[in-house]
């Protein structure tokens, strides 16, 4: 397997995605190259004072970063020595099988897609997102990429999101949902209504709408939006979790009782601490490209970086992209087959 790790575009410094980067590799002996992209001189000077010394180990000079100021596709086209052009560039060209980086989302999103393409009757690429419950996760699809989505575009997410828990998650069956504002057929929009109807086509475990209070039930494996809902849903969560530990936090130092009973129950703590940790994943897969593309998180530490990695590595092994291709091309032909739903009639004047 051979990885391109765009380096710039983190909160920390290539250094801190070069550590991450080595401690992937000397986890995973089956990545067989592995390429920073970024300012080589940076790099450079980065290994060293890393102990980095690894014969798989590839630099690739990029002499500009597309920030997070940069308008998306208008940067891809005008930037074309940046980090995230470079490392898609490794990939189109057959050097790389995979691509991760820490920038500007749309500008990863924008570069997949004009650098890239779509796998074949893909309509639309998305963002899956890990959200984390009790007893596992569950994938939102799209978590941002596309704010304005058509119901086919909800049908392969769908399909792309289903074989994503399966593959990746390893659940056998996995249920999928649309999420709207009522669990019966009739609820929604016209958006959510008609991506219902090509979703009962489909060959998948599709359990109908669900709403927000399903999410962080025991009730849905894949859950599918557009990405203007998807976004929201996933940093409401985010903000929710992070103000939940605050709070609690703050009640159980109030007074030295709960301070004793917190001591005694720091275990359980610790333990919902580690099921919400966002770096046990390190970020987000973009599906439906031609070539394996993830986004890691922009405040990403060395931690998430090495899981990013792996997450990558499985991605890889399942052939996920393949699957995709496979099961798209079924889907298509499934769906082919619908009667187009009549315009309704114009009243007389």
């Amino acid at each position: 397997m051979r990885i391109a790790v765009d380096v710039m575009g983190g909160d920390h410094g290539c250094g801190v995605v070069i550590e991450g980067a080595r401690r992937a590799l000397k986890e995973d002996r089956k990545i067989s190259t592995l390429y920073l992209v970024g300012n080589k001189s940076e790099i450079h000077a980065a290994l060293p004072r890393r102990g980095f010394r690894d014969h798989r180990v590839r630099v690739i000079h990029a002499g500009e970063v597309l920030t997070m100021e940069d308008k998306p596709v208008a940067a891809v086209r005008r930037k074309k020595d940046c980090s995230i052009v470079r490392a898609i560039e490794l990939v189109r060209e057959g050097k790389a099988d995979a691509l991760i980086s820490l920038g500007n989302t749309g500008g990863i999103f924008a570069a997949a897609t004009l650098k890239l393409g779509r796998i074949a009757g893909v309509d639309r690429g998305g963002i899956a997102a890990f959200i984390p419950r009790e007893e596992h996760e569950f994938v939102l699809l799209d978590a941002g990429a596309n704010i304005e989505c058509k119901p086919l575009h909800l049908a392969h997410y769908a399909v792309m999101g289903s074989i994503y828990s399966r593959e990746i998650l390893g659940r056998k069956s996995p249920r999928v949902g649309i999420l709207s504002i009522g669990t019966e057929d009739s609820k929604g929009n016209e958006l959510t209504l008609e991506a219902f109807r090509l979703c009962k086509q489909l060959d998948i475990n599709f359990i109908g709408n669900v709403e927000g209070h399903d999410l962080f039930r025991d009730h849905v494996d894949v859950v599918i939006c557009d990405g203007f809902v998807g976004n929201i849903v996933l940093k409401t969560c985010e903000s929710l979790a992070l103000a939940m530990f605050s709070m609690l936090k703050h009640e159980l130092t109030a007074n030295p009782r709960r301070q004793l009973g917190a001591l005694l129950a720091q275990n359980a703590f610790r333990a919902i601490r580690r099921r919400m940790d966002p770096e046990v994943y390190g970020g987000a897969p973009l599906l439906g490209f031609n070539g394996t593309v993830f986004k890691a998180h922009g405040s990403a530490r060395e931690r998430a970086i090495a899981n990013a990695i792996r997450v990558v590595t499985e991605n890889l092994q399942h052939q996920v992209n393949q699957l995709i291709a496979q099961e798209i091309t079924r889907a298509n032909e499934r769906l082919a087959c619908i009667e187009p739903v009549a315009a309704p009639a114009l009243s007389p004047d």
